[in-house]
Parts: structure tokens; C-alpha cells; sequence
């Protein structure tokens, strides 16, 4: 079963900046002549790191909302004894944005169920027919379609 990962980027304004700091990231790694992997490194590993990689994503919150995510391709784990921070999530380069969804702040990651994953944005959205477009906008603002 596939199993996603919710995590806030601090510091972000907004989807353009992310792209713009995971492309700086990569740039600093080619001119150290490293490879170019995008990691975002986390203190805690996943318990559940299998299901993680068997197609999940790390939703990005950014400024109260997901707006994004990023498909985990893999999970690294630190073999410096002496770091901090144990744990990378090895990121696919692509950032899709994703319809937005009101996020709490957290610290650290959680798990996201498929079932709560917000849709990417050009995913169609069904909604009721008969259901007033301010309705609609509150039942997308609290998750529930």
C-alpha cells in the first residue's frame, strides 16, 4: 500500500521558490563536481519506509496550504554517526503543484494516506451539481472534496 509523507518547507513562499532553492541545491553539487541528487534530509527514518517508496510523494505545506508535492524515489539513512539528521528522502526533480488544502503547522513530518492526499491540479475535481460554489469552497478548504 502506498503511504505519503506531509512535511512543511520553511522558509518557502511559494511553489516558483521551492524550484528555485532545490535548483540551487542541485547547481552547488555539479560544481562540486557531486551528483546531483536532490535529498531533503530529516531527522527521523520512516518506520514505514517501504510502503514511502512504493509510489508515495512528500507533500510540500507552504504558507498554511499543500501545495505541492514530490515523488520519493528512495530513503537514504546517514551513516555519520555524529549527524543530526539521519534521514533523506531522495526527491524526483519534477514539483507538481497540487489543489490547495489548509495545513496546520507541524514539526518533523507525518504520514498521509492516499485517501487525504489533495489531487494534483490538473486532476478534475467532481463536484455536485446543485451545490452552491461557496459550499464547494469550504468542503475543498476542509479536505472533503
Amino acid at each position: 500500500m502506498v503511504l505519503h509523507i506531509l512535511k512543511m518547507a520553511v522558509g518557502v513562499e511559494n511553489v516558483e521558490h521551492l524550484c528555485r532553492v532545490q535548483e540551487r541545491r542541485l547547481t552547488t553539487m555539479r560544481d562540486a563536481g557531486d551528483p546531483e541528487v536532490l535529498r531533503h534530509w530529516t531527522r527521523n527514518t520512516p518506520k514505514r519506509a517501504d510502503e514511502v517508496i512504493d509510489g508515495g510523494s512528500l507533500y510540500w505545506i507552504i504558507k498554511g496550504y499543500v501545495r505541492a508535492r514530490q515523488r520519493i524515489l528512495s530513503i537514504e539513512r546517514s551513516k555519520d554517526s555524529e549527524a543530526t539528521k539521519k534521514c533523506a528522502f531522495v526527491l524526483d526533480r519534477l514539483v507538481v503543484r497540487t489543489v490547495l488544502r489548509i495545513a496546520r503547522p507541524i514539526q518533523g513530518w507525518r504520514y498521509l494516506e492516499p485517501a487525504g492526499a489533495p489531487l494534483d491540479q490538473d486532476q478534475k475535481i467532481i463536484e455536485m451539481v446543485d451545490m452552491p460554489e461557496e459550499m464547494a469552497r469550504e468542503l475543498r478548504d476542509l479536505g472533503l472534496i
